[in-house]
């Protein structure tokens, strides 16, 4: 820098590169990129109204004078909440779920948000945390009881109220509090909800009627190159110089080429809160997604992560069960909400297929959870044929060991087949592990943290298994939590399955209405020709995706899971009609007699618009000729021809012309 000044004296020189930039240096301020500390949002008097909604719902439950177990755990949760400051994170979570159960539309959790009675007071998840117990609509009376010996609500025999006589409501699934907010109640809550991907747009436009215009922003993320692609690139940058470099020098490129940012991107459901008082510009830059302004969704430019810890994230994510729940209600008109979680016939789906009513033999599947959301890939099913379920429990149970790592393969399975344990005493989610050591009469605190530390892939200290062992715990449950490297919540395996036994309702009562959901909404990919050419050429299909073995591509696998569907919706006496230019709607399956009807778009080529411009037309009025449908759909040749193949435009002239000399 000096010599860049040589045209100055040296003192001056001297002055302006060194002297100056240090004056200036020692004058401003400690300046940071992101400002330190939490800045939630505010809502005025937002403790008074989580207070009021929880003990205005709890009282409408439970009766005016709240059972002791009932209103000490509200007592406990709210003083956590609120005196932690997470009363606004809850009021905002109720505004977006009455939103959208206004709009129609059911919202699942995720997470451990199912572990706060609070929450299920808010409206904001179905799962009811207490112990497993009866609830007289009538009169309150309740009955509670151990988890340990009964399992879960729904499992409790029907009942009468020994009071009134009113048939007793269950309810209950034992939750602890603590897995969601910590042993002291401190922990920052996470609240994730999947909201219906035909409302989840509506859902993030409602965070800005919330919090008001500029005060809302989708999480950005960084995508960074992966050690895979930067090989490629050191390859290629190689070979097109001539460079011979050794492993060694080739390693070092590649190492050094990993990880840098790649480009930028959003978070499928992520939404970042500014405060009133506060500015985005104070946190991060804003830009558009992969730098497209046509997207029309502003981003945060640094990674949601960098800064989350700063400005509050709401998850709002898309899912197909609420949107499956919807389109079944609205086809059948029975409300899903009002499904019972015990039906025998359901919970017969998950050891045989008696409660599907095959009229032949041809369905070699032993099971009837095919489509059936959690329970339906060949590995679950395989998992669901070893545990023998027979109970909701079971169900949670499953769905647990299902998400876990390490929890199931080399551990609760061995422990089953050799008989050593049953599914019920295994450890399937990570709240199994607190509950199941409170019960053999380890103290909770040390229950709560030998949980967190096997959930987390911890495994036991020495300290820990000498206690588990002066407990009498046995030793196969020690060797268990010993191989575990991840846990899911329980409370998000409630709320999957209560998801999927209300879908299964469907699939035994409403099987056309089910089946129609579930290919417009579940099924990934659709083989026309086939699945229309009757159950002979869908079994021939299968076979032949069968012999692949491992060479399948990821199309044909998802195909498979369509077929099984199809195979077992002939075996059930139903069957596919044909593509109607007039009858079929441009994205879902219609029900007509004993058929469905496919849609435009299950034609091979056939994009979403395309079909919907062809749908909306032929609503208006019949098209007079394929020329008049391709002019006034502004549909290319190709799907034209595409139409005319598989017969969905017969009787349709070619052209105008002949249509009007055909009135003569």
């Amino acid at each position: 820098m000096l010599d860049e000044f040589n045209y100055l004296d040296e003192q001056t020189a001297y002055e302006l590169v060194v002297d100056n930039p240090r004056k200036i240096a020692e004058m401003i301020d400690d300046v940071l990129p992101i400002p330190d500390g939490t800045f939630p949002p505010v809502i005025e008097g937002s403790d008074d109204e989580i207070r009021q909604m929880v003990y205005d719902k709890a009282k409408a439950i439970y009766g005016e004078t709240l059972p002791d177990i009932v209103s000490a755990r509200i007592d406990k949760e709210l003083t956590s909440i609120i005196g932690n400051g997470y009363s606004v994170l809850y009021l905002i979570a109720q505004k977006l779920v009455h939103h959208s159960l206004e709009d129609g539309y059911l919202v699942g959790s995720r997470g451990s948000v199912g572990s706060s009675l609070v929450a299920m007071l808010c409206g904001i998840t179905e799962v009811n945390s207490l112990p497993p117990h009866y609830i007289c609509e009538h009169c309150k009376h309740v009955e509670f009881f151990d988890s340990t010996k009964v399992g879960v609500g729904p499992d409790l025999p029907d009942a009468n109220c020994p009071v009134c006589g009113t048939p007793l409501n269950k309810d209950g699934f034992d939750i602890p509090f603590e897995t969601f907010l910590g042993f002291k109640g401190d922990k920052e809550p996470d609240i994730d909800l999947n909201f219906s991907g035909d409302n989840q747009g509506e859902a993030h436009r409602y965070t800005e009627v919330i919090f008001g215009k500029g005060k809302t922003f989708r999480a950005g993320t960084i995508a960074t190159l992966a050690e895979k692609t930067a090989f490629g690139y050191v390859k290629n940058y190689l070979e097109e110089r001539g460079i011979v470099a050794g492993r060694a020098e080739t390693e070092r490129l590649i190492e050094g080429c990993s990880g840098i940012k790649r480009t930028t991107g959003q978070h499928p459901g992520g939404v970042m809160v500014v405060p009133r008082d506060k500015e985005i510009y104070e946190f991060t830059p804003i830009q558009y997604p992969a730098d497209d302004p046509d997207c029309g969704t502003v981003t945060t430019h640094f990674d949601y992560h960098s800064i989350e810890g700063r400005l509050l994230k709401l998850d709002i994510l898309g899912h197909d069960d609420p949107t499956m729940l919807r389109m079944l209600k609205d086809l059948t008109g029975i409300d899903p909400t009002t499904i019972a979680l015990d039906d025998d016939k359901i919970l017969s789906l998950f050891h045989d297929t008696s409660a599907l009513n095959l009229i032949d033999d041809d369905f070699d599947l032993s099971l009837g959870t095919c489509g059936v959301p959690e329970f339906g890939t060949s590995f679950v099913r395989e998992m669901v044929k070893d545990a023998k379920p027979s109970t909701f429990a079971d169900l949670i149970r499953i769905s647990g060991l299902s998400h876990g790592t390490d929890v199931w393969i080399g551990n609760a399975q061995s422990l089953i087949e050799n008989h050593t344990a049953t599914i019920k005493e295994v450890i399937c989610t990570r709240d199994d592990i607190m509950i199941g050591l409170i019960a053999m009469g380890l103290p909770s605190e040390d229950a709560f943290w030998i949980m967190e530390h096997v959930r987390k892939g911890k495994g036991l200290t020495d300290a820990e298994e000498t206690q588990m062992r002066d407990f009498h715990v046995p030793e196969w449950y020690i060797d268990s939590c010993k191989k575990i490297k991840y846990m899911f919540p329980k409370a998000h395996a409630v709320a999957y399955v209560m998801m999927a036994f209300r879908i299964a309702y469907y699939k035994v009562y409403e099987p056309l209405a089910y089946y129609a959901a579930y290919f417009s909404i579940r099924a990934k990919e659709f083989d026309l020709a086939t699945m229309t050419d009757g159950k002979n050429a869908v079994k021939q299909k299968m076979e032949e995706i069968k012999a692949q073995g491992k060479q399948a591509s990821n199309k044909d696998l998802n195909l498979i899971v369509s077929l099984e569907l199809a195979l077992e919706m002939y075996c059930r006496g139903f069957r596919f009609g044909k593509v109607d230019v007039y009858k079929s709607h441009y994205k879902n399956f219609r029900i007509e007699g004993d058929a469905l009807i496919p849609p435009l778009s299950a034609i091979d080529g056939m994009g979403e618009v395309a079909a919907k411009s062809i749908y909306e037309e032929a609503q208006k009025e019949p098209f007079m000729s394929m020329e008049d449908l391709q002019n006034r759909a502004n549909v290319n040749k190709t799907i034209l021809e595409k139409m005319k193949a598989i017969g969905c435009l017969a009787g349709m002239p070619e052209s105008n012309q002949l249509s009007f000399f055909g009135m003569f």
